[in-house]
């Protein structure tokens, strides 16, 4: 089957129809539920982290019904935090950090999480990919967050070559259209989950098959 020029534009539409029936990605979730601020963000982001979703958001949905401020945070001790997400993955250690980073932004930043990505990337336990996560959601700044689901699914249409998600991060800067900047994690996340799967992705039914490389695939449905 010869392949026809990848265009964007035209996958990302009709990606966003095909992930209409599956449930959205855990942050665009919880900020269509009212947790949109700068610290709620990055904080389920960071309980997301080698977490799966449908774990970390309820997670995210206990923890912030008791605290959702840099205060209400910081006066818990990491024990009490910890006992409010025992089934995210380093429970304990994401504890002790979501503490310290109240306390800082209480402290320093006078209770106001900056949008600020030096600021964020200073914090233990966050990476470029929550960063730019909290960054584009609660601050609107166009900025690409990569996961893995990301990272393969623009491997797989041949749209960049990356052996990495912080390399493949760099590489979608030079080529996808900055509209899309946000937008490609909220959509390729459920795409990679239940389309465009790690393993025998459903290629019969993806609707951008026609324009994927498939690079990589060795069998699928």
């Amino acid at each position: 089957m010869e392949k026809r020029t990848f265009d964007i534009d035209i996958a990302m539409q009709r990606i966003r129809e095909a992930v209409t029936p599956y449930p959205k990605a855990a942050m665009f979730e919880l900020r269509d539920d009212g947790y949109g601020s700068p610290l709620e963000q990055l904080i389920a982001c960071m309980l997301s982290i080698r977490t799966r979703d449908e774990v970390s958001v309820v997670a995210s949905r206990r923890l912030f019904a008791r605290a959702r401020t840099p205060d209400a945070l910081a006066m818990m001790t990491p024990d009490e935090i910890d006992a409010l997400i025992p089934d995210v993955t380093f429970h304990e250690r994401k504890a002790v950090q979501i503490r310290d980073i109240a306390i800082r932004v209480r402290d320093k930043f006078a209770g106001e999480l900056p949008c600020d990505p030096e600021v964020m990337q200073s914090f233990s336990g966050v990476g470029p990919k929550c960063a730019n996560l909290a960054l584009g959601i609660a601050c609107d700044h166009q900025r690409i967050s990569v996961d893995i689901h990301v990272h393969r699914v623009t491997n797989r249409w041949g749209y960049v070559q990356t052996k990495t998600p912080e390399q493949t991060m760099a590489a979608l800067e030079g080529v996808l259209p900055e509209q899309y900047w946000i937008e490609i994690n909220e959509r390729l996340v459920p795409f990679g989950k239940h389309i465009c799967t790690g393993v025998r992705p459903r290629c019969s039914t993806c609707p951008v098959l026609e324009m994927c490389q498939q690079i990589g695939v060795t069998t699928h449905r």
